[in-house]
């Protein structure tokens, strides 16, 4: 009778402690009531809080607070790139997955990827896809985009900073093919200047290609991103 009062009374403070590591473990989580048609995405430093869901692990604090995309300014976007039946789309930081699904749905890629490094916008995202009709032509990936494997796109689609974009230029000029067609809302990418501007109802639309190696449009790009893009040319 001793030794089971015993078992009894050390299982209970196993589950007891357990109980507390996992509320001390648990962080905040992040809101996700839809921001204002009008904001932008805001530095992630500004809070400091951390997501940690059970959709998977937070690789690490996310570089922005996802803000949606209009539907209206992932329609430009899409049009202004041309994209259409052939086109291998990748969407970097894609929060609730809207701009690969529409890419599917309307503009008939053969493959969309967005990549997000915050589980619970790929959960999100992974919800919308069920519904979307899409069949497997949508992924959505769980990733670093500045670590992610995109080198087989012919379209790139961002909302991200103006910071984030130049950190990322050189990998968009080291890793994408000539030609590719890089999309970005709101954001430019310092002083290598879009081929396109758009104004979409007071939001604003950039559009590039990634030129070949080499040339005078190259070496603008690579200037632009503190010449990054330059260790890879031949």
């Amino acid at each position: 009778m001793k030794y089971g009062r015993t078992i009894y009374l050390l299982t209970l403070t196993l589950c007891f402690n357990a109980a507390c590591s996992g509320t001390s473990a648990q962080s905040t989580t992040q809101q996700t009531t839809q921001p204002q048609q009008n904001a932008s995405p805001a530095n992630s430093n500004a809070t400091t809080t951390t997501n940690q869901t059970t959709a998977g692990k937070q690789l690490r604090t996310p570089d922005v607070v996802y803000v949606p995309t209009p539907d209206e300014v992932v329609d430009a976007m899409l049009t202004v790139a041309k994209v259409g039946k052939g086109d291998v789309l990748y969407d970097l930081g894609s929060g609730d997955g809207r701009i690969p699904i529409k890419a599917a749905q309307k503009y008939n890629v053969a493959r969309g990827t967005g990549i997000d490094i915050n589980p619970e916008r790929i959960k999100e995202a992974e919800a919308n896809l069920k519904t979307a009709g899409v069949g497997d032509r949508v992924r959505f990936l769980n990733e670093d985009l500045f670590e992610a494997n995109f080198s087989d796109a012919t379209v790139v689609t961002l909302y991200l900073l103006p910071a984030l974009n130049l950190k990322l230029l050189p990998k968009l000029l080291n890793d994408l093919k000539p030609g590719t067609r890089i999309v970005s809302h709101a954001f430019d990418m310092g002083s290598w200047k879009p081929e396109q501007t758009l104004d979409v109802n007071g939001r604003t639309v950039y559009f590039w290609t990634i030129p070949a190696k080499g040339t005078p449009a190259y070496a603008a790009a690579s200037a632009a991103s503190g010449g990054g893009g330059a260790s890879s040319q031949n």
